[in-house]
């Protein structure tokens, strides 16, 4: 069984993006690393050309008209995934803000393998974990999605989908199975002078210069209290993290027990807690 790991990064430096730990994250379970490294304004390439013998580097431009829906965001992974061995059984798929748990390795590999002569089954799903504000607090409503595809078939009628959160199979939605392994989101944590340039960044996929300037005040550091719920962090983190988290240079103190959701999401919300289902879930694949 062959594994390619992919992904996609232009400006990692520049706005604190912690790709090298993504990377290094599914390194060992992967036999080759694919990244599509755009044209960036730091020392991007020469970070991700540093991670080791297993990365092989595609250099991108990316289309900056593209401001709608975050589109070329799929461009780019696209052309990581265009670019992964024709001998790739699996493709593993992180972003730039995202890491796996090295306890996760032995499972991730187990149901590869497991699924992997499944023609009905297209890809894995993973359970999410959205850090906000620190590495103590996670994201804790509707706001955030709590799965995803990650790993997919070699099979290049897959696509990346919209904004690159997930993927679509000649249009339609992947056949995908659950496995016990999350991924842990880190792109709510970073200094709120660096969150608020990302902002602005990422902004500009979506939205024009003057909505950008009104809502995102590049004078100013991001306001992480602006959150309607978040919960305590009970869990470790992924032993790649542990220098970038022992360098935190920022305070973020907000009392979890306080929620600033109105009637409907707290109702919502109320549900959820107890019952596990998230009432008009959008899910972007079909577990078989």
């Amino acid at each position: 069984m062959f594994v390619s790991g992919f992904t996609f990064i232009r400006n990692a430096v520049k706005l604190d993006y912690p790709i090298r730990e993504a990377i290094l994250s599914i390194l060992p379970v992967v036999d080759e690393m694919v990244v599509a490294v755009g044209n960036s304004e730091d020392k991007t390439r020469d970070l991700i050309a540093s991670l080791g013998p297993k990365i092989r580097i595609v250099d991108t431009q990316w289309d900056d008209s593209l401001r709608e829906g975050g589109k070329v965001l799929a461009v780019e992974t696209n052309k990581a995934f265009d670019a992964i061995s024709k001998q790739a059984d699996w493709c593993f798929y992180i972003q730039g803000d995202e890491c796996v748990h090295e306890k996760y390795h032995s499972e991730i590999l187990a149901q590869m393998s497991h699924y992997n002569e499944d023609k009905e089954v297209d890809g894995l799903l993973f359970d999410y974990a959205h850090f906000y504000g620190s590495y103590d607090y996670l994201g804790d409503s509707r706001t955030w999605y709590r799965k995803e595809i990650r790993i997919i078939k070699n099979d290049k009628s897959i696509s990346s989908y919209r904004d690159a959160q997930g993927f679509r199979k000649d249009g339609k939605k992947l056949r995908v199975k659950p496995i016990q392994a999350d991924i842990y989101h880190y792109g709510w944590v970073r200094h709120p002078k660096y969150q608020m340039a990302k902002l602005r960044e990422a902004n500009k996929l979506w939205h024009d210069d003057a909505y950008i300037n009104q809502k995102f005040d590049a004078s100013k550091d991001f306001d992480y209290s602006e959150i309607d719920s978040i919960k305590p962090f009970e869990g470790t983190h992924p032993a790649v993290m542990h220098d970038r988290i022992a360098k935190m240079n920022w305070s973020f103190d907000k009392n979890p027990k306080a929620k600033t959701f109105g009637l409907k999401l707290k109702i919502l919300y109320g549900i959820e807690k107890l019952t596990g289902w998230r009432v008009g879930e959008y899910r972007n694949y079909k577990v078989v």
